[in-house]
């Protein structure tokens, strides 16, 4: 049989083809795509709604894909199952607390939405061989995706009268599972669920009861003044009502002199007050407007503030024989000293349900917000960053150098020498005004005079905190036989600055001198600081 002759190539001219290398190259066309879309849709130079923000944050950081794109998905597509767990437990906690039928209808937007991505995954993945019309298909799919979020947001958040400046970080420790979804923001073939998680998810916190804990935010809401219409938040309106409370106690101390006082307190802590005041004002209903604030709102926390407060007081005097030697004689003489007693009153969130006659929907949410797994949501609203005072430290560290606490006992009104440490801090705070504007309190007991105002105002942080120049430092030294502390403060100084872990402080009778010292800022000997309100 005849051999069959074949047309032989020319060298080089036929190419093998690295199919892995075509398919990444298509899935990495398809990615541009799709994040080209997102940014045309999207991108915009200012954005007034909270819809209209969480959409641009994340269009933003979808401009920064890797380039690696096999590592990116593979990633992705792990993190995803513990997404959608993670979306399941929102809408398990949403339903505990009885939504209304508008925000069932958004979890069953959102379920949608994500069965759909699901099913366009794996679409996707089939389709790796048909470059241009997966390419196509991938940025209409894109397209009404995000359309789908954006109605859906608006829609839920169309009670909310101003917008909405909620953050990434704020987002993120509201959702449990923080991780998986960052690893979602990075995974670009993901982009289209994420913004369909995070928007929706955004406008049912916001627009419900947990939206407390954005109210500290700047939504633009005003009240009235002086006359005039202010911008204020959250944590604003509590900085004036610890004020007012200050101003109430010292106008107690000055309208009752006083050798010697102490403070009973057992304030309600502010997270009772605020959980009272968003279920009272949501009425039971889980869809509420409680992040922005007006008259009518501040006025409501203020009457709730202060019949969960009552402040009264007591006087009782002590008289003793004193000898007294004088030159050619010797006396006894009675010398009676006046002792101010100062009560807070607290109620508690339950006895405040009972006032208020809260329904079963009311205390089950009142039940949920007091929970202790939203500590730090809680401090995020209540306190105002601590701007501390370079005045008080300048004052403090022009004294370095004193020995046995003149003038700061006897301007206090002592005849003789005392352990005169918190002398000393009241010396330097009566010098920057701060006594009589209430700032801080004219004491001598560091404990029942000092940690206990502090504490009573709401403005006491543990050790381990990081203190502002000005902060007020307290110790608990350690029994000299025993090694035991017992709780109680012993000594106390001016925080002067935190560097590198460490607190520097000047101090008053240290050594019965005034100097500057340090101390590891986890140390065992540091009780805790009082913030002083400066600003």
């Amino acid at each position: 049989m005849a051999d069959i002759k074949v047309k032989e190539s020319k060298k080089g001219t036929v190419k093998t083809i690295n199919k892995a290398v075509v398919g990444t190259e298509k899935m990495k066309d398809r990615l541009v795509q799709a994040k080209d879309k997102t940014k045309e849709t999207y991108q915009e130079e200012t954005s007034d709604s909270g819809t209209e923000y969480a959409i641009n944050k994340i269009s933003k950081t979808a401009s920064n894909l890797p380039n690696n794109i096999y590592r990116i998905n593979k990633y992705g597509k792990r993190n995803f199952d513990k997404t959608v767990q993670n979306i399941q437990n929102v809408n398990q906690k949403m339903k505990t607390i009885k939504k209304k039928n508008h925000a069932k209808k958004v979890v069953k937007q959102m379920k949608n939405a994500t069965k759909t991505t699901k099913k366009g995954i794996k679409t996707a993945e089939r389709t790796v061989k048909t470059t241009k019309q997966v390419a196509k298909t991938t940025a209409k799919a894109t397209k009404r995706a995000i359309q789908m979020a954006k109605a859906t947001a608006k829609a839920t958040v169309k009670a909310i009268k101003v917008g909405i400046k909620a953050t990434i970080a704020a987002i993120k420790a509201i959702i449990v599972a923080t991780k998986a979804l960052i690893a979602f923001l990075v995974a670009g073939g993901w982009v289209v669920v994420l913004i369909i998680i995070v928007v929706c998810l955004i406008a049912m916190l916001v627009s419900s009861i947990f939206g407390i804990f954005f109210s500290s935010e700047d939504t633009g809401s005003t009240i009235t003044i002086n006359g005039q219409q202010q911008v204020v938040t959250m944590n604003q309106v509590i900085a004036d009502l610890n004020t007012e409370f200050m101003n109430k106690i010292t106008q107690i101390q000055k309208d009752n002199p006083y050798d010697e006082y102490d403070i009973n307190s057992h304030r309600a802590e502010w997270k009772d007050v605020l959980a009272i005041y968003t279920v009272k004002l949501s009425n039971g209903n889980n869809e509420a407007d409680v992040i922005t604030l007006n008259d009518e709102k501040v006025n409501l926390l203020k009457e709730i503030f202060w019949e969960m407060n009552e402040i009264s007081f007591t006087k009782d005097e002590e008289s003793h024989e004193e000898i007294r030697i004088g030159l050619t004689s010797t006396d006894r003489v009675t010398v009676t000293k006046v002792k101010l007693h100062i009560t807070i009153t607290g109620k508690t969130a339950n006895e405040m349900a009972d006032k208020y006659n809260f329904t079963q929907a009311q205390r089950e949410q009142l039940l949920e917000l007091t929970d202790n797994k939203y500590a730090n949501m809680w401090s995020s609203v209540i306190y105002g960053s601590s701007v501390g005072s370079n005045d008080i430290v300048a004052v403090a560290a022009s004294q370095i150098g004193n020995v046995g606490g003149q003038p700061f006992w006897s301007w206090y009104g002592f005849d003789s020498r005392v352990e005169w440490c918190a002398c000393f801090v009241s010396w330097c705070a009566n010098e920057c005004g701060y006594i009589e504007a209430g700032i801080i309190p004219k004491f001598a007991g560091c404990q029942s005079e000092g940690v206990e105002w502090f504490r009573t105002c709401g403005l006491w942080k543990e050790k381990g905190f990081t203190p502002k120049p000005g902060d007020i430092i307290f110790f608990d030294w350690a029994d000299k036989e025993t090694g035991v502390r017992n709780g109680q403060a012993d000594h106390v100084g001016i925080v002067e600055k935190t560097e590198n872990g460490r607190v520097y402080t000047i101090e008053g009778n240290s050594s019965d001198s005034c100097c500057r010292r340090d101390y590891d800022i986890n140390s065992l000997d540091i009780l805790g600081y009082g913030t002083p309100m400066y600003q």
